[in-house]
């Protein structure tokens, strides 16, 4: 069946790209094409973001009506403004080829301003071709629009006050710039439709605006080494493709490379680590007793506790793992439960699990210190000694990428690349919950919509979140170890024990001699069995793979 009309998301596909349009129409049902629970996450947000709108644009009529009862929307939208609706909110409409429900149409006495609501914080440069095909619609159908703007979030708006929680921005005159390219470009997505895949070559429209479902399908893997891994080189990456360079291997010897690169270099043809004299210093500023702090986070579109802004980054989840001079560990670890404000009880917990800290290890420290400030917003009592536990923060980044490279890192120093490359495992394979933002996903199921998850699944869930947060910090202490071990230091942190049995909201374990402590107020009990409790000892690596360091 021939398309002779697009819907407002299927052009904007075809806009990025003709070839993920093509997919899209003929292979609707594609496994790309599933929602995943990221993505649900994502929309669920917007259709949030849309509902708190209407509120701010009030007295209107909702067409609410399933969006596949086109025919049915359209006639509904029609009666309302008939009838002389103030205010249409998903108001649809088809012509000259385009199909689309726009968010929020206001009427100024025979005119109508379009409004299209956006969860972002400001306007993007993707947002003006999405309304001006509404634009287009609009009028082709008969309507007469003067004004058009962009509905954003505004990062200025702070919880409880939500009254200037949006910000209307005028947009008319750049996407009235834009709707005189719009029919040429519709008519070559129909006629594209028509014939078989169009041949596209792949570049940048397969990330921007928006990632690509189909990536997998155009994209080759790349082997190993490619130009293309080469650390912060997108740019000179391109250019030396071009050159018929495609291999770290082969970069020419006059490349102009930054210290990091000319490391990366060295290890990938050397085919070991390398580790620079540097190393040893940098780790000497690390101070006992230590504590490894990871948190996790949610970010709420529209901000629900005191001092909030939206988007904020707000945790609601630690792990700690506390190593004393003799070798000895703790772990403290925290999950918030409900929907109040978790920060004044977490900030206790955390402050409670530093507090013979000297030095506190965190992997991209600026994340923790963040996280440190915002509980300081939540509990600001606690403010100065979250303040002096800031100060102790070191972070183990730039320890790695300033002083290291392994010829697996793949041009990243993201922890979860770098520490299967240094500790030659990766335990985050096993894991159900294996990064932060599937993490961030379901802790804010977990707090705002506990009803959605089955009674019989949610300690499951707990677990898994605390099994991949616990994992952070004892995975990083295990990797300082490595690290020392490979600036000639030795090790230091011994052995932790990882807790494998029911979740609490509050954890302290302590290793290897001392008592167990788990409960919610963190309180000793001393009849922990053993088969509750798994030791993981840190293995010192073998000579033969000592010898794969190099120092030059």
């Amino acid at each position: 069946m021939a398309v002779t009309s697009l819907s407002k998301s299927r052009f904007l596909a075809g806009l990025q790209c003709h070839r993920q349009l093509w997919w899209k129409v003929h292979e609707p049902n594609a496994p790309e094409l599933v929602v995943d629970v990221k993505q649900q996450h994502v929309f669920d947000q917007g259709h949030e973001v849309g509902e708190k709108a209407r509120t701010f644009v009030p007295g209107g009529t909702l067409i609410d009506l399933p969006f596949d009862r086109k025919r049915d929307r359209l006639e509904a939208t029609e009666r309302a403004l008939l009838g002389g609706a103030p205010v249409v909110y998903e108001g649809s409409f088809q012509g000259g080829g385009v199909y689309g429900a726009v968010d929020i149409l206001e009427r100024k006495g025979k005119r109508f301003d379009l409004i299209e609501v956006k969860s972002s914080t400001k306007v993007k440069e993707e947002h003006i071709p999405d309304a001006a095909v509404q634009v287009y619609a609009a009028r082709q159908a008969g309507l007469d629009v003067e004004r058009v703007e962009i509905m954003h979030l505004n990062r200025d708006c702070v919880y409880p006050d939500l009254g200037n929680l949006f910000t209307r921005e005028d947009v008319t005159r750049t996407v009235e710039a834009h709707i005189p390219r719009l029919p040429g470009e519709i008519s070559a997505q129909l006629a594209m439709l028509e014939g078989p895949l169009p041949e596209v070559t792949p570049g940048e429209q397969c990330s921007k605006p928006h990632p690509c479902p189909f990536w997998n399908r155009c994209w080759t893997e790349k082997p190993e080494f490619h130009i293309s891994t080469l650390y912060y080189g997108t740019w000179k990456a391109k250019q030396l493709e071009a050159q018929g360079v495609t291999s770290l291997l082969d970069m020419p010897a006059d490349a102009s490379l930054t210290p990091v690169q000319a490391r990366q270099i060295r290890s990938v043809r050397s085919g070991r680590p390398i580790v620079e004299p540097s190393l040893r210093g940098a780790l000497e500023r690390i101070e006992s007793p230590t504590a490894f702090l990871d948190f996790e986070t949610i970010s709420p579109a529209i901000p629900v506790w005191r001092g909030c802004r939206p988007w904020d980054r707000i945790p609601v989840q630690f792990s700690c793992d506390m190593v004393h001079d003799n070798g000895a560990s703790e772990h403290y670890e925290w999950i918030a439960e409900g929907a109040e404000d978790p920060r004044p009880e977490m900030a206790r917990r955390v402050l409670e699990a530093c507090a013979k800290a000297r030095t506190v290890i965190a992997y991209n420290s600026p994340f923790e210190r963040d996280c440190l400030r915002m509980l300081a917003i939540g509990a600001p009592d606690l403010k100065d000694e979250l303040t002096a536990l800031e100060a102790k923060l070191f972070d183990a980044l730039p320890l790695v990428r300033e002083h290291v490279y392994h010829p697996r890192f793949a041009g990243s120093f993201g922890l979860k690349s770098v520490y299967p490359a240094l500790m030659e495992k990766n335990e985050y394979e096993s894991l159900a919950i294996a990064d932060g933002e599937l993490a961030s996903v379901r802790l804010s199921t977990l707090l705002f919509a506990p009803e959605t998850i089955p009674t019989e699944e949610r300690a499951a869930l707990r677990e898994d979140l605390r099994r991949y947060c616990a994992l952070d910090t004892q995975g990083l202490a295990e990797m300082i170890d490595r690290l020392r071990e490979m600036a000639g230091i030795g090790i230091h942190y011994g052995q932790l024990e990882l807790w494998s049995g029911p979740l609490g909201q509050a954890a302290v374990f302590i290793s290897p001699r001392g008592p167990s402590m788990r409960n919610q107020s963190t309180r000793r009990v001393t009849n922990m069995t053993a088969a509750s409790r798994t030791k993981r000892p840190i293995e010192p690596t073998s000579s033969a793979s000592s010898s794969l360091v190099s120092t030059t």
